[in-house]
C-alpha cells in the first residue's frame, strides 16, 4: 500500500480535468519523504490549482493526511507548463482567477486611489 498517495492523485485529479490522459505522475522517494510531480494539459491548470490556490491546497493537505497513516512526509510539486506567467504574486495567471494578463494589473496606491473616487 506503498503508493496509495499515487493512486488517490491520479483518481481525484483525473476527474477534475478535461484531459484525463494527459495527467502524468511521478513519485519519488528520499531522505526527505515522498515527493509527487503532477502534470497535466496546460488547458487545466487553473481546474488543478483552483480560485486563489484552494484546490490545490486542498489536495496537498489530502496527501499529507494519506502520508500521516503511512508514517511518510508526503509533498506535491506541480509542474507549470512551458510558456505560462507569472505575476508578481507568484501565482500562475491561470490560477489567480483574476482573469487579466500580469501587464494590466494595478499597484495597491492605484488601486486604493481608484476605490476613493481619486
Amino acid at each position: 500500500m506503498e503508493e496509495a498517495d499515487k493512486m488517490f492523485l491520479e483518481y481525484v485529479v483525473k476527474a477534475l480535468v478535461d484531459n484525463p490522459n494527459d495527467v502524468k505522475i511521478e513519485r519519488t522517494v528520499d531522505e526527505m519523504g515522498v515527493l509527487i510531480t503532477l502534470t497535466v494539459n496546460p488547458a487545466d491548470m487553473g481546474k488543478i490549482i483552483g480560485r486563489m490556490g484552494n484546490t490545490a491546497k486542498a489536495i496537498r493537505t489530502l496527501l499529507r493526511i494519506i502520508g500521516m497513516k503511512n508514517n511518510a512526509r508526503v509533498n506535491l510539486k506541480i509542474n507549470e507548463p512551458a510558456g505560462s506567467m507569472r505575476h508578481e504574486g507568484g501565482m500562475t495567471s491561470t490560477g489567480s482567477g483574476m482573469g487579466q494578463a500580469p501587464s494590466t494589473l494595478k499597484t495597491v496606491d492605484e488601486a486604493m486611489d481608484e476605490l476613493k473616487g481619486i
